[in-house]
């Protein structure tokens, strides 16, 4: 038996873990080479190079973890990759530039970003059908689908709002603004809030799904550094729900945020420019994509984590990029002081 999971950070990336040895595979979407580098989260070596489409950005992993979608802005579609094979195995028309997209719970619907054409885009993930399309603010690019599969929200970086989604009707129900362009929207595992990153706005917006209302914004401040420096753009919560950490670009640091409370309990320092990130298999581990050295608006890739591999160790990535792979208990810095994150 195989699992899949996925993550983010500049390009994208997942992971692919099997049973029993929970063998951890990272998945990179590079921007600049049309290619998804494949790495071995134990060893952290990269074991094969695939090609794809032009500009591949957003990735993600169908639920049953057999399939890998990889959206290839230039090339105006989604390829799909075998995760056995590691080899393309079709094609799917998204649309013209897809960026990010979000599968629902039953695997069976696909939601796509088409950023320039401020359009998103439902699809039959089977058949390649597409079966809607929800026209919302200008440049989409975070897409969430609830944990119960009713909702889905796409935030648009130029309109600051997340737009809402009803998934049975393919109709648009809400806009809600936020701050300015925001990036990811995430539901909490429990399906009772959604978190919505503004990266120049430098908060995080919480939506309450009952009213569609802005209940609390989630501030960040590190002595040092300054506020525009501190741009929130990749959430990803714990398994249990109970924190969340959220990558702060130019800041070089992840927040970690008590989701209970809406406190921010602590800053890591990590490498440069943390965008995106996902945790481990297990839950104990976060990979969080960093950059070597600040690239031109447009060139990024995303990163996935892994589960079985060491705290504070890097993968190299590319181009100067690097993977950093953290222990949620613990964090060694730079320094090499354990500094506690939970």
């Amino acid at each position: 038996m195989t699992r899949i999971v996925t993550a983010a950070a500049g390009a994208l990336a997942v992971l692919l873990f099997a049973a029993p040895a929970f063998a951890t595979t990272i998945f990179v979407s590079n921007e600049k080479d049309n290619t998804i580098t494949v790495v071995d989260a134990d060893t952290l070596q990269v074991t094969k190079t695939i090609k794809v489409s032009r500009r591949p950005r957003g990735i993600m992993l169908s639920p049953d973890f057999k399939e890998l979608f990889v959206a290839a802005g230039d090339g105006d579609i989604m390829d799909v990759i075998d995760t056995k094979t590691l080899e393309k195995s079709r094609e799917l028309e998204s649309g013209p530039d897809p960026e990010l997209m979000a599968i629902d719970p039953t695997g069976k619907i696909i939601y796509i970003a088409n950023e320039d054409d401020s359009l998103v885009t439902i699809m039959d993930i089977k058949s390649g059908d597409v079966i809607g399309e929800v026209p919302v603010g200008v440049e989409p690019e975070g897409m969430g689908v609830s944990p119960d599969g009713k909702y889905t929200a796409a935030t648009s970086e130029s309109t600051s709002m997340a737009h809402i989604i009803d998934n049975a009707s393919k109709k648009l129900i809400a806009n809600v603004l936020v701050d300015s362009r925001p990036r990811e929207a995430k539901f909490t595992t429990d399906g009772k809030e959604l978190w919505v990153s503004s990266e120049v706005g430098g908060t995080i917006s919480i939506i309450d799904p009952q009213t569609w209302k802005v209940t609390k914004k989630i501030g960040f401040e590190v002595p040092g550094v300054r506020p525009e420096q501190l741009q929130p753009v990749g959430i990803d919560f714990t398994k249990d729900g109970k924190y969340a950490f959220v990558g702060l670009g130019p800041a070089n640091r992840v927040a970690v945020i008590d989701t209970a409370t809406k406190e921010v309990k602590n800053y890591i320092l990590v490498g440069q420019r943390p965008w995106h990130g996902e945790m481990g298999p297990d839950g104990k581990e976060i990979l969080r994509r960093q950059r070597a050295h600040q690239r031109p608006h447009g060139d990024r890739r995303r990163v996935a984590k892994g589960g079985e591999v060491g705290a504070g160790r890097q993968a190299a990535v590319g181009r100067g990029d690097h993977a950093l792979i953290m222990e949620i208990g613990s964090h060694r810095s730079n320094s090499g002081a354990p500094t506690t994150i939970l």
